[in-house]
C-alpha cells in the first residue's frame, strides 16, 4: 500500500516526475505542477492500484491552490514517483465527495 507521506518526501526530495505526455494533458486542462504539489500536501488516497504496472500506483483526491477539489493519479518507484494523471473531476461521475465513483447505468 502506498502512503501518503511517502509521496510527499518525495516531493520534497524534488523526485516526482511527469511524462511529456502527462505534461501536456496538465497545460490542456489548466492545472500546473504546484497545483499537484498542493493536492498532494493537503490530500489524501482514495483508491489504491497495487497491481499496475510496471509500478503500484494510487489516486489522491486534494486541493489545488484556488481550493478546487483534484485528482492525481501517482505511482511508487521505492526512490521517486511519477505522475500519471491529474483532472478535475467530473460531479456526474463521483459522488458529492469526489470520493466514490458513482455505478454507471448499463
Amino acid at each position: 500500500m502506498i502512503k501518503i507521506e511517502v509521496l510527499r518526501k518525495y516531493f520534497t526530495e524534488d523526485n516526482v516526475f511527469a511524462t511529456a505526455h502527462a505534461s501536456e494533458r496538465f497545460r490542456q486542462r489548466g492545472i500546473r505542477m504546484k497545483d499537484i504539489r498542493c493536492a498532494v500536501t493537503n490530500g489524501e488516497i482514495i483508491e489504491q492500484y497495487p497491481d499496475d504496472y510496471p509500478f503500484p500506483s494510487c489516486l489522491i483526491l486534494g486541493y489545488d491552490e484556488g481550493k478546487n477539489v483534484i485528482h492525481v493519479c501517482m505511482s511508487d518507484e521505492g526512490e521517486s514517483s511519477r505522475i500519471i494523471t491529474a483532472y478535475y473531476p467530473d460531479i456526474n461521475k463521483w459522488s458529492e465527495d469526489f470520493k466514490t465513483r458513482k455505478e454507471i447505468a448499463k
